[in-house]
């Protein structure tokens, strides 16, 4: 981490902070993790139902177009780091549940703001994407 970065970073309870801009740092890994649209979508609908948990079932319900392997990686990697609280009820077949740790409810507000600003802005996009496909013909 540069020195010019420590200055100008708050650091998280515990000391540590990542840096984007160094090639070694795991923020770069996070962020591969948390910017894609199914985690997106799967900590909306968890961030609505907080404090309840969800099943697995309706999660993918919730989710149009998402495989349910894709859900279970999403939620296997969310789950994994820290983001999302899973309980298994023993039954057969098993009942999977979902929730929002106190940290994956920090993430809700960051991710709202982005999903707002693809909302607003997703036609201002595709009039770009069009233009320069015309003149790549």
């Amino acid at each position: 981490m540069t020195s010019s970065s420590t200055s100008r970073a708050s650091r998280s309870p515990d000391g540590a902070r990542g840096d984007l801009f160094d090639p070694q740092c795991p923020t770069r890994r996070l962020l591969d993790r948390i910017g894609t649209k199914w985690t997106s979508m799967a900590v909306k609908v968890l961030a609505e139902a907080s404090p309840e948990e969800v099943r697995f079932v309706e999660l993918q319900r919730r989710m149009p177009g998402i495989s349910q392997k894709m859900l279970s990686a999403t939620l296997q990697g969310l789950t994994r780091d820290g983001l999302v609280g899973r309980r298994v009820e023993a039954t057969v077949p098993p009942r999977v549940y979902y929730r929002l740790t106190p940290l994956g409810l920090t993430l809700e507000e960051p991710l709202a703001a982005l999903r707002e600003w693809a909302e607003t802005h997703m036609g201002e996009v595709d009039r770009a994407n069009r233009r320069s496909e015309g003149h790549r013909a």
